[in-house]
């Protein structure tokens, strides 16, 4: 880090660069952080977290006990050790708690002023923050797995809802109808994710091993199938046999800059994917285990390079490069099967949700100077982890 400064000071590296190596160095000493605490709220296993986008401070849950909780993640007082309080909840004695398990919880990507929920009730709930009251409702006809609303539109308000029912819904937040559907997957959609680069753009995975991209502006919709053999095994025959997995398809998650697509299915693989070209780029990522029947939320980094992609795995959560495929440490803390994760980009911190109840923060550890008797070992590149090496190396190693 000291090559880093200097090449700042002296003008040879722009500020980016010293900012990127930093969040990278972040990314690579996460921890199970024992000074801070999220305060335990839920009853029953959780299955969706939400960091607000606008100050990353306000973080939302939702259980299988159809509760959600807001918390603040600030550490007002600035102690050492202090636990993340919850500053209200949607719970048993609201007349609008959701009757069945919440699958997802979102901010609005513009402002903390609204937030939604879905739920195995058949219902996308639209919040206000403020009075924690209901502004809208929506019902559909079978259950809600997964819904999503895109990051950067400002020329539309539209949820994507992903539910039993093959045909993916469109919300409109501003007319509270539901304003069209897309039709192509024969099975229970249980992943929606809109990209983060193109407004209209949205990705949705199915239960039919078949993740569609979509352009909502269209009257044909589908924009491309993706296909796991990259056409190699379909040439002559018609889109109906393009997979992107040999099982259900239940996790996507667009890269930060909104290029390439990462899914993730219960033949537990996970693939990479470009997203203009809806070309499989064959990144191996080894086996990532994957028991679950509904929706996994998984999450990737930003502003770091090389960049990573955080993954429930079990009890634990994996951490590979995304276009290396390397794994490079687990996560460890939980108790039980892990369903959710997000990644908080301003401070590179992790918070994760299990079928334990708890909600765990993992946190960046503090730079502490290393004693060795051996100076060729002392330098400043011999504790970094081998990803961190390949991205990054400063002027004096490289002489």
């Amino acid at each position: 880090m000291l090559g880093f400064l200097w090449a700042r000071q002296t003008g040879l590296d722009s500020p980016v660069q010293l900012r990127r190596a930093e969040a990278t160095r972040r990314v690579l000493s996460l921890e199970l952080n024992k000074d801070r605490d999220v305060e335990r709220m839920h009853e029953n296993g959780i299955n969706s977290l939400d960091i607000e986008p606008v100050e990353s401070r306000y973080m939302l849950s939702g259980g299988a006990d159809g509760i959600i909780v807001l918390y603040d993640l600030a550490n007002l007082r600035k102690s050492q050790s202090y636990t993340c309080k919850a500053l209200c909840k949607v719970g048993k004695s609201h007349p609008d708690m959701h009757k069945f398990s919440v699958e997802t919880v979102q901010w609005y990507p513009h402002d903390t002023g609204i937030f939604t929920s879905s739920s195995f009730d058949k219902t996308l709930k639209i919040w206000d923050t403020n009075s924690l009251k209901l502004a809208e409702v929506f019902h559909f006809d079978g259950t809600v797995y997964s819904h999503h609303m895109s990051p950067l539109a400002t020329k539309h308000s539209l949820i994507a809802v992903g539910t039993k029912n093959p045909k993916v819904q469109l919300c409109d937040l501003k007319s509270g109808s539901s304003s069209h559907i897309l039709q192509g997957h024969r099975g229970e959609v249980l992943a929606v994710c809109w990209s983060p680069r193109y407004d209209y753009i949205l990705a949705t995975a199915s239960a039919d091993s078949k993740v569609k991209l979509w352009d909502v502006r269209k009257a044909s919709g589908c924009l491309i199938t993706l296909d796991q053999h990259n056409g190699e095994k379909s040439k002559a025959s018609s889109e109906a046999v393009n997979t992107a997995h040999n099982g259900r398809v239940n996790g996507l998650c667009f890269t930060s800059n909104g290029l390439h697509l990462l899914t993730v299915g219960t033949d537990d693989r996970m693939r990479l994917w470009d997203s203009s070209s809806g070309e499989n780029t064959l990144v191996n990522y080894g086996k990532v285990c994957n028991t679950s029947r509904k929706g996994l939320k998984f999450t990737v980094s930003a502003g770091c390079n090389p960049e990573f992609v955080f993954v429930p795995y079990d009890c634990t959560i994996a951490v590979y490069t995304i276009y290396s495929g390397q794994k490079i440490s687990i996560l460890r803390g939980h108790y039980n099967s892990v369903d959710c994760c997000v990644f908080q980009p301003h401070f590179q911190e992790l918070y994760s949700g299990s079928k334990d109840c708890n909600v765990l923060a993992w946190i960046p550890s503090l730079r502490e100077p290393v004693l060795d008797e051996d100076p060729k070992k002392s330098g400043h590149q011999a504790h970094i982890n081998p990803a961190f090496k390949d991205a990054w190396s400063s002027s004096e190693d490289e002489g």
